[in-house]
């Protein structure tokens, strides 16, 4: 739909109503002269005034033969030539004459004027001019209270009426009504207001929708990880009281039960630490510590964190890197999305598996893969891996002793770093992650 600037909105209906009126003045004025031309209404005016002249003359010079019936004839022709009408009124006001009886102008023109002869007043006469402005001026009248009208009714529909509705809709979002819809308007400047106010609810729509999700997702994270620390607390408080009551009473089974809490604070603090960076991820805007990493090295150090672990379950870790993976980065973060990702697939490989890291510039990318000899992903992990808190029914599960968390907070430590992380199923088999960074800005160049 085309629109109008309101200046030249109000311009137009001001031309529109100087407009109208003389319109319907020429259009009137056509209708009774069957003529557009002025010019023979102002020798039609000559004329009327030259017969009011002579009239008037006719009159002044004939006083005595007012009631003379022959005078009277000739006084009705000549004001019947111009279609005026003569009252001859006596010094009393009555009336002696009247050239139409059966004339009623109540609009018209007259000329009333007194005859006075010898200081006397001899009568009064009262002349009717015929109506030859009357219906233009009408016309006009009835144009200019048309113009004003429709003018009055467009405000209304074009400025007005979208403004109401503005402010009711104002009214009906702070009550926390979102379904508003904005009238169109011609105006350029309503629908420049009408689009901003768009664009403003969608805004507010998509804040309050995030809001209720992140909610929603921080009393699932906060009930989820209650869960997950009552299991390792519950199992740990039951060994140190077995430790109290001197139920373990060998050294064998002293240093078992040592070595069962052990493992479930370390548990504990895994899980609290995931929970940590998840929380400063997800829900506070840290800035990154931004130094040029070499993403090798981070690999590398990650490899040997977890090759204890790996050689308890006889699971080899060999690594193809190539050189200049350079990239800019929070080394911390970095380490910590690395010993995530290499944790996992230690966790999830079968003892005597293998894990196989590789490192290499691809274009303007840096990327890395991961891949185990595990059972790989299901159909359903492969869609939800990345959800926080979130494992498989099998073998991904609480019993690994992984938090749900590692995946995820790997994947938006990546994407704080401008790049991605996905997680695929290799074609030999077991599980693929996939995870790229953009290439360091010096190395780019060269």
């Amino acid at each position: 739909m085309g629109t109008i600037r309101i200046r030249a909105f109000t311009l137009l209906c001001f031309f529109f109503i100087l407009t109208l009126p003389w319109m319907f003045y020429v259009a009137a004025h056509y209708l009774e002269t069957n003529t557009f031309s002025f010019a023979e209404e102002q020798s039609h005016n000559e004329s009327l005034q030259k017969h009011l002249t002579e009239t008037i003359r006719l009159i002044e010079s004939n006083t005595d033969k007012w009631k003379e019936p022959n005078w009277q004839k000739r006084l009705r022709a000549k004001a019947g030539e111009a279609k005026m009408d003569v009252v001859l009124l006596s010094a009393s006001d009555q009336e002696m004459y009247r050239s139409n009886s059966d004339s009623h102008r109540a609009f018209a023109s007259t000329e009333k004027f007194s005859i006075i002869e010898d200081g006397q007043l001899i009568g009064k006469v009262v002349i009717y001019l015929p109506e030859t402005n009357t219906i233009p001026l009408v016309a006009m009248f009835a144009g200019l209270l048309l113009a004003i009208f429709i003018f009055a009714v467009e405000m209304r529909r074009y400025l007005v009426k979208p403004l109401e509705r503005m402010s009711l809709a104002a009214r009906q979002i702070a009550a926390g009504d979102w379904d508003v819809r904005l009238p169109d308007s011609r105006i350029t400047e309503i629908a420049e207001v009408r689009d901003g106010f768009d664009v403003m609810v969608k805004g507010l729509q998509t804040s309050n929708r995030k809001q209720v999700e992140l909610e929603e997702e921080r009393r699932f994270v906060i009930a989820a990880v209650a869960h997950d620390l009552r299991t390792p607390l519950f199992a740990l408080r039951g060994y140190l009281d077995g430790l109290e009551q001197g139920i373990a009473q060998s050294p064998e089974k002293i240093a078992k039960y040592l070595a069962v809490c052990k493992e479930k604070s370390a548990q504990l603090d895994r899980l609290v630490e995931d929970l940590f960076t998840f929380t400063k991820m997800e829900y506070l805007e840290t800035k990154l510590n931004n130094v040029t990493v070499d993403l090798t090295s981070v690999l590398r150090k990650s490899i040997e964190s977890l090759r204890p672990l790996a050689l308890q379950k006889n699971i080899s870790i060999s690594s193809q890197f190539t050189d200049d993976c350079m990239i800019n980065g929070d080394t911390h973060l970095l380490e910590r999305a690395m010993n995530n990702l290499l944790d996992n697939a230690v966790r999830h490989t079968s003892a005597g598996g293998e894990i196989v890291v590789r490192c290499y510039i691809d274009g303007s990318k840096v990327k890395f893969t991961i891949r185990d000899s595990g059972p790989g992903f299901s159909s359903e992990e492969l869609q939800r891996v990345f959800e926080p808190l979130y494992r498989g029914e099998i073998s991904r599960n609480r019993l690994t002793g992984g938090s749900g968390l590692g995946l995820t907070i790997s994947q938006k430590i990546m994407r704080r770093h401008g790049g991605e992380l996905a997680a695929h199923n290799h074609s030999e088999g077991g599980a693929l992650l996939t995870g790229w960074m953009p290439v360091n800005d010096s190395v780019a160049a060269v």
